[in-house]
């Protein structure tokens, strides 16, 4: 976590390393919205500390802190208003 708070930018991701051929990233969530995306590979989502609000298929999803959410490839997803804490992304 101290990594996250330690960014000078919310919401830009940083490679702390890789496992297994797929980079670990950490970013700083705070508050504010995140653009809708879409990847050509699973992205992995963990909330270390914090909850994010997922908008997937037109819906909320909440991810608490120690939870995973796996999107899929090809799925478009965004950041809704109010995510905070310190979130890791694991993808290509």
């Amino acid at each position: 976590m101290s990594t996250a708070t330690a960014l000078p930018q919310a919401w830009r991701s940083t490679i702390v390393g890789s496992a297994a051929g797929a980079n670990v990233k950490v970013l700083r969530m705070d508050g504010a919205a995140y653009p809708s995306e879409c990847h050509d590979f699973d992205e992995a989502l963990l909330v270390l500390d914090g909850q994010m609000h997922l908008e997937i298929h037109g819906r909320i999803v909440e991810v608490y802190a120690g939870e995973v959410f796996i999107v899929p490839s090809g799925i478009p997803h965004a950041v809704a208003p109010g995510s905070k804490g310190t979130l890791v992304i694991i993808d290509r």
